[in-house]
């Protein structure tokens, strides 16, 4: 049976809907965000229909950050909105936010009937081909290719059209993007998936050992070389190389990585005997390949053949609407590997991750989730085992939000609160979590200043 949960305070709306749907679809209702999450994790809808006066009460940064809340619990499921016809302006804004339709309260039978039907059947195709994608995609991978991101399903349909053929594959993107996770995704569903998958950091090997690393060398070609070293191609033979950084290689390193795309050959340093290279290369940058070709510090010729098939990652910042199930992903992949076990995020987490630039994309985002998974004390990770400067930029902002339901003696004292707290936090991020000078800087004894931390819920060891 068909399945919607419909998130309003409004009981009228709620049993209107039931009405016009009749018996067709088990319908569910919730109040509040907290028991709408809880009957999501319970249950599997298909549709989530959501008053625009509910997606507002419950967002601070705009309608996203409620659907990511929905969607971090159900990836799959569909959100319409419901709104009155003088709030409509609100629904689009929501539908642009991620969104899939929006109705009009009162309720137009045949409108409701139409939009509801029309979003099942585009669910109904939506599945058969994700049934078809995920039959492609190995049981070990499958949560690695989830992503709501249209860009990053773009990337994807890539690499289920390139991995089965032979081409040669260029992976463009910024550094701690996933260029290395791509390259071995490829592999794994490729032809070659049981042969050796050797990976090569061309950044980080000296320039008069490049050549070596990569194609091998004979006993004596140099000193040092005390007997015959097979190379890296040598090695990856009927598998995968995947050079990473490419635009980082010697130019004499570039004329030997042509010839092997060329004529399929090379020889070892110091030898003479013509070696066939069976092997599927991958190359990755984060450099402008044709800019530097431009300047002649990349040969032409090579750019033209590592370039036969360019998958360029976008950046996490491009992709917001995955860092929830990333998140989620490191979360499980380190309750797996370690003696805790946390589950879930407080939503100030992911609202300052929505906002945050993440200069070191996926990388840096597995990072501060594992720092703050060793230090986290509870069920949840909280603020205060992440980087204060993650939340500064929030909370020194001049958007000041104010709660009118409460008493002006209440508004002060929740304002010295957090300027208290802010203040803390700076000086102990200034001091590196050190109690003795914090508390000098501040101006008080190392006892009151421990009873403040302990009152904001303030850890020494997340400013160290």
């Amino acid at each position: 049976m068909k399945s919607i949960l419909f998130f309003t305070s409004n009981r009228d709306q709620y049993h209107t809907i039931r009405k016009i749907l009749n018996s067709g679809y088990r319908i569910d209702h919730a109040q509040g965000l907290d028991q709408a999450m809880d009957l999501l994790r319970e249950k599997r809808y298909d549709i989530v229909l959501v008053t625009i006066e509910a997606l507002r009460s419950e967002a601070t940064n705009g309608y996203t950050e409620t659907l990511h809340r929905f969607w971090n619990i159900c990836p799959s499921v569909d959100v319409i909105v419901v709104s009155a016809q003088e709030t409509i302006r609100d629904a689009v804004i929501a539908v642009k936010a991620g969104a899939s339709d929006y109705l009009v309260f009162p309720f137009n039978p045949e409108e409701v009937k139409h939009t509801i039907e029309n979003l099942h059947e585009s669910l109904i195709v939506r599945s058969e081909l994700d049934y078809l994608r995920d039959k492609f995609w190995k049981s070990d991978t499958l949560e690695l290719v989830q992503t709501r991101s249209p860009q990053m399903k773009m990337v994807f349909d890539k690499v289920r059209s390139v991995a089965p053929t032979k081409s040669t594959v260029l992976i463009i993107g910024e550094t701690g993007t996933g260029k290395g996770v791509l390259a071995k995704l490829i592999h794994r569903h490729s032809h070659r998936m049981n042969e050796k998958f050797i990976s090569v950091h061309c950044g980080a090997i000296p320039d008069n050992l490049i050549e070596s690393e990569l194609f091998g060398h004979e006993k004596g070609a140099f000193t040092g070389a005390i007997r015959r070293k097979l190379g890296k191609f040598e090695i990856a033979k009927g598998g995968t190389i995947f050079l990473d950084e490419i635009g980082t290689i010697s130019p004499a390193s570039q004329i030997k990585i042509l010839q092997v795309l060329q004529d399929g050959i090379f020889e070892r340093v110091g030898g003479e005997e013509i070696i066939r290279a069976n092997v599927r290369i991958i190359a990755a940058t984060n450099m402008d390949l044709k800019a530097m070709c431009e300047q002649g510090t990349f040969r032409k010729d090579l750019y033209y053949r590592l370039n036969v098939f360019p998958i360029e990652i976008p950046t996490l910042t491009e992709r917001k609407e995955d860092i929830p199930y990333l998140a989620e992903i490191f979360l499980k992949k380190m309750n797996k590997f370690h003696q805790k076990n946390i589950h879930g995020m407080h939503p100030r987490i992911i609202e300052a991750f929505n906002k945050y630039t993440w200069p070191g994309n996926i990388r840096e985002l597995e990072n501060l989730m594992e720092r703050a998974y060793i230090l986290e004390t509870t069920h949840m990770l909280t603020p205060e085992s992440f980087p204060c400067e993650l939340f500064d930029a929030d909370e020194a902002s001049g958007h000041l939000k104010v709660n009118s339901s409460i008493t002006l003696e209440d508004v002060r004292r929740t304002a010295i609160e957090n300027v208290e707290r802010l203040y803390l936090k700076e000086i102990l991020s200034q001091k590196s979590g050190k109690i003795k000078d914090t508390a000098e800087v501040a101006g008080i004894s190392p006892r009151q200043l421990n009873k403040l931390m302990k009152k904001h819920r303030l850890r020494k060891e997340a400013f160290k």
